[in-house]
């Protein structure tokens, strides 16, 4: 909305789903390029010709691949040992496109994973002292999510010295995100915002099994007072905010 682009349309759209069996089969038989919808006209581009003037994420590589070690109980000593293949398949990626004629990366940061009710609930203790008094966020996940974000500074750095001529922006949405549960009644959010809008039971409105979506699963009246959506992800207007905080 910011830059004055259409807004992403939704997968379940029939014209869309139409367009995207069309495009595989097109893209299948000619094995080059990409095409483009303009309206009802489809236009063949070539990679060069988009990644030159593209703003490409690179996000979020490797993000599952820590929750899931996470959530099957891996030590989290063990799990910090993933960090630097996670960042290498990043940095081989960011690579890999500016030899495809890349010149402008956004590389988001990690969340602070001790906010995500997701992990709230699975790391849940009685001992106050691994919370944050301010936010209620466990502080051993924020703590692994710096020094998650640290390394992979540290790459991007190193890549920018590699790459002149190619502009690589890290995205903190560590404290984008961090400052709506420092302040949430500075941006509109109830206080202590951590449970989530849409999700059944517990102290964070989460239950593994019984997600948003779901039967009997209920939802928040007014989701702009709630920083999580689901558990998982945030609300529309905590995702605004950090857009609005990237952008500057």
């Amino acid at each position: 909305e910011y830059l004055g682009l259409p807004l992403v349309p939704p997968f379940t759209d029939l014209k869309m789903q139409t367009l995207t069996r069309e495009l595989i089969s097109l893209l299948g038989s000619n094995g080059t390029g990409a095409f483009l919808s303009r309206g009802e006209r489809i236009h063949f581009v070539t990679p060069t010709d988009m990644m030159d003037n593209a703003l490409i994420l690179m996000g979020e590589i490797g993000g599952n691949d820590l929750n899931y070690a996470f959530f099957v109980g891996k030590p989290i000593e063990e799990i910090r040992e993933l960090v630097p293949l996670v960042i290498t398949t990043i940095s081989s990626a960011i690579t890999e496109l500016i030899g495809m004629g890349g010149r402008t990366f956004l590389v988001p940061g990690n969340f602070p994973l001790g906010c995500s009710v997701a992990y709230l609930t699975l790391f849940q203790t009685p001992n106050m002292e691994e919370y944050d008094p301010i936010t209620g966020c466990l502080k051993r996940l924020n703590t692994f999510a710096e020094y998650y974000n640290k390394q992979l500074q540290a790459e991007l750095d190193r890549l920018r010295k590699l790459y002149p001529h190619v502009d690589i922006i890290y995205a903190d949405y560590y404290n984008a995100l961090s400052r709506l549960f420092q302040e949430p009644a500075k941006f509109g959010f109830m206080n202590r915002p951590l449970p989530a809008c849409c999700g059944l039971g517990g102290p964070y409105h989460y239950t593994s099994g019984k997600k948003c979506g779901f039967e009997g699963v209920e939802y928040c009246n007014d989701p702009s007072k709630y920083v999580n959506w689901d558990g998982v992800h945030m609300t529309e207007n905590a995702y605004r905010l950090i857009a609005e905080e990237e952008k500057h």
